[in-house]
This record gives C-alpha cells, structure tokens and sequence, in this order.
C-alpha cells in the first residue's frame, strides 16, 4: 500500500469522479484507475461502486476513507517536523490562485506588486523553497485546504464573507484564517448597441465629462447607476458558480428579487469583458476600464462587492516555509485596514460546501479596487 494510492483514493472518494480526480492530480484516468484498483486488489475488496452514473464509495470505502485521510495527514506533519530541522532552507508551498488573481490595482488608486513579483522577492530570499501554483473555483480551493492539498490560497469571496452565522453563507471558511486584501464593487458592461448600455442620468454617456473608472471622460462609459433588478430578462456573463464574483453577482441577484440568468461563463473578468464587448450578454465583474464597443454602468440596489483574500488552515499547524510565506505576502499586501476580519472560530476540516443561499448583499464601503476577479 502506496501513500500516492491513498491519496487518489482520497481525491475520488471527495470528487465522486475518477476523471475529475485525475485532472487535479495531474495524471492520466487509465492511470488513477490503475492506482485504485491495485489498491483494492491488496485490501481485498471494492472501494468504489462503478455501476452507476457517478462513481460511490462502498461500505468498504467508506469505512476506509477516515484511515486513509489519517495516513496522508500523518505522512504530511511528518514532512513539516522533518522541515523545521531544516528551518527555511528549503521546502515547498502549494498556493491555490482564482484565475486573475494579479493582485494589482487600478494605476489611479496607486499601486503595490503583482503576486509574480510578490513571489520572486520571497524566493530571493529563500532560494530553497519551491512553489506549487494551481488555478481553481474558490470553492475548490476551500475543500483543497480542508484536506490538506493545499497550504495557501488566494481567493475571490462575496463581500463580506467571513465564515461567521449570518453572513454570505460561505460556511467553509470555518475552521481557515482570513486575510483581506482588496474589495472592490462590481458593474455591468455590455455592447454598446445593448438595451442598458444607454443611461438617462446626468452621468450617462452622451453627459459631458461621463467616463469609466479609469478616469473621466473615457469613451464608452457610462456613469449613470443601473438597478440590478433591470438585469432581469437578460442573458448575463460570469464566472461559473462557486467563485466569489459568481456568488456576489447571485446575491445581489437575490435581493433585488431576479432570477439569475447566466447564459455564458468564463474563467476572468478579462474574458468576461471581451464577450460581453461582442454582444453575448451582460458581464457582471469589478471595472474593466475602457474597451472598445464595451459599455460600463455602476450596479446599485445593492451594490454587489466581492474581495479578493488569502486564506490558509489554522486546524493544523503550518510548515516553516508556509508561515514565512504567509507573513510575507500580508507585508506585501496589507488590504484596506476597516475591512480585516479576524480568523474565524476553527472547525473540523471538511465542513459543508459553499451555500448560495445569501443573507444579504454587502453596502458599499470606502476601499481600494481591482480588475481581479
């Protein structure tokens, strides 16, 4: 018994799916199958029921799945007690990234490093630790730290989502710390021939001195709020569900009393825009700034915010070379200081998945923003 068999074991068992286990994993399907069923060979019975439409797991792999996630949890804190003997000379940081997640704000609110060069100061610094950089759904990635697959992310989460009863319902942020970086409002763009590209406030497009975010006076903005409940009736482009924006643009949806009606997804804010420009709906995403045949209106009635965050276990404790990261990126990004909240009350891993259930949608706040998703 291999603990590389344990873990695709593990990884199927969470995702009730050998093709989706292989993706994460990183290997071929023939190969993980392989893996599993000489697993089940030497413990002499099926873990998994094949039969159906999606792979279960047995009474067998059932019983066996608690056994299996205490191997790899104890192989992984034998890797840290072997790494703090070597302090921070070397080792190796798993870091999960939404996709977008430059990290970097809009030139006129300043600016501070993208996550690249974030990265590449810390490696200066300790030249012996390695990354692992994976791109994923923030609810992924939330399972991905409960089961120890990763020691840090960089999530997109509805604003204000802090894990806490009566918030967003993002209850998977129990048991994990939160660390803010940026928070930022989301609007709606869409081709300018559109029904809601024109307004009739006094910000709107044809007003003099009408502009984007970028600054005033950008062609093809248009500054007059738009109701999210006028969303209603047209099709809308976003990121796929259990992402932050996603779930914001949901919530905000929910409020105003509309049905979602997402008819194109894509994985970041840059490729919302671009479909959106070509007339294949209404993005929903943070500000865009100026793009040619894109129109861009504040949402109001309420306001959708996500943030974008970096969170890491705290039911465990983190490896040297993941504590030093951790300390500095939040030097490196210390994000609006009204919006830090503090680690949420620890949990046992593997609590419930993101809700889309939403108790309300965040209120506007006075805080840095960002083309990341």
């Amino acid at each position: 018994m291999e603990l590389r068999q344990l873990q695709y074991f593990v990884t199927v068992a969470q995702h009730g799916s050998f093709t989706r286990a292989a993706q994460l994993l990183h290997l071929s399907q023939p190969g993980v199958s392989s893996q599993i069923r000489q697993l089940e060979r030497e413990l002499g019975h099926p873990l998994f029921d094949r039969s159906g439409r999606t792979v279960r797991l047995t009474p067998v792999g059932e019983a066996v799945l608690p056994h299996a996630r205490a191997a790899l949890a104890a192989a992984a804190a034998a890797r840290r007690t072997a790494q703090e003997f070597g302090g921070l000379r070397r080792g190796h940081v798993r870091l999960g990234m939404v996709a977008g997640a430059a990290l970097t704000p809009p030139a006129e609110l300043g600016t501070f490093p993208g996550l690249a060069t974030t990265l590449a100061a810390f490696r200066q610094e300790h030249p012996g630790i390695d990354f692992s950089l994976t791109e994923d759904t923030t609810a992924r990635m939330l399972d991905a730290l409960h089961d120890g697959r990763l020691d840090l992310a960089v999530v997109g989460l509805p604003a204000p989502a802090s894990g806490r009863e009566g918030d967003d319902g993002w209850s998977a942020l129990t048991g994990l710390a939160l660390h803010t970086v940026l928070e930022v409002p989301l609007v709606a763009a869409c081709a300018s021939e559109h029904p809601l590209a024109a307004g009739t406030g006094p910000g709107s497009a044809d007003s003099p001195g009408s502009g984007s975010g970028a600054g005033p006076g950008v062609p093809g903005a248009d500054r007059s709020a738009l109701p999210v409940a006028e969303l209603a009736g047209h099709a809308l482009v976003s990121t796929p569900r259990g992402t932050g924006l996603r779930t914001a643009l949901e919530c905000a949806l929910a409020e105003a009393g509309v049905d979602p009606a997402v008819g194109v997804e894509a994985a970041a804010p840059p490729q919302l825009a671009e479909l959106a420009a070509h007339g294949l709906g209404v993005a929903v995403l943070p500000d865009p700034g100026p793009l040619p045949g894109l129109r861009v209106r504040p949402l109001t009635g309420p306001v959708p915010r996500v943030r974008i965050a970096l969170t890491w276990p705290t039911g465990r404790p983190a490896s040297p070379p993941t504590a030093a990261l951790v300390a500095h990126l939040r030097r490196a990004y210390p994000g609006p200081a009204a919006a830090q909240a503090p680690a949420p009350a620890q949990a046992p891993a593997g609590t419930a998945a993101p809700s889309a259930m939403c108790s309300s949608a965040a209120a506007p706040s006075s805080t840095s923003q960002s083309s990341g998703k």
